[in-house]
């Protein structure tokens, strides 16, 4: 991946974020969306050797418009200043737990597990973790996982949810209200020559609860 070429393109979109210089610089766009479809379709065959859920699917599935919706914003620009690719199963509208590569000057990260689930989902997470508190403890306290990640990401409620009882002994790991595990790829290593086997070491390492977060989801289906 090109990463001078599209990190050179966005920083210049951060800047002149309006449609007539997106519109003159169109080309470069297009040249920057082609390295990160490129790589994204590299990682989805490297992710799969660890995660066989990561099959039959390509880039345009997991890759999110540059395009702003500004319908309902005021003042907000028309483009987003990220490239970001969400890699699950089924794609980025899938729902799933996944793996998401995120970048933007300045603002570069990765992230697994599952954003801000819709009610049904998240009651299917919760329980799974009620029922599973043990093995969920132990992902959260793999050494590895913990290198990379303090804890996981998101906002919290201040109660315990009603379906579960207050005394229950991992009662705050049922307060999120998302389940993610986020790392911040310093500035130094974004444009190091070892990016993409960093990648996928930390992408590794999230995939336990990656797997865990699925199997509550799809437990319901089968």
């Amino acid at each position: 991946m090109n990463i001078k070429l599209i990190s050179s393109f966005l920083e210049e979109l951060k800047n002149n974020n309006n449609r007539e210089w997106f519109q003159q610089n169109k080309f470069r766009y297009d040249e920057a969306k082609a390295e990160f479809e490129a790589f994204t379709n590299i990682l989805i065959v490297d992710i799969s050797k660890f995660d066989n859920e990561i099959k039959n699917i390509s880039s345009k599935d997991c890759l999110f418009r540059i395009y702003n919706d500004i319908r309902f914003a005021k003042n907000k620009p028309p483009y987003k200043s990220n490239f970001g690719a969400h890699i699950s199963k089924n794609g980025k509208n899938s729902g799933n737990s996944g793996y998401y590569l995120h970048i933007e000057p300045d603002n570069c990260f990765l992230a697994g597990g599952i954003y801000m689930p819709m009610p049904d989902k998240l009651k299917l997470i919760r329980q799974e973790i009620y029922y599973n508190i043990e093995e969920f403890n132990s992902i959260l306290s793999e050494n590895k996982f913990k290198k990379y990640f303090n804890e996981i990401d998101g906002e919290k409620l201040k109660r315990v949810p009603k379906d579960f009882p207050a005394d229950f002994a991992g009662s705050e790991l049922l307060k999120y209200k998302s389940y993610t595990a986020l790392y911040s790829i310093p500035n130094k290593k974004i444009f190091s020559a070892d990016l993409k086997d960093t990648i996928l070491e930390i992408f590794e390492t999230m995939a336990p609860l990656n797997h865990f977060i699925n199997r509550a989801l799809y437990s319901s289906i089968e």
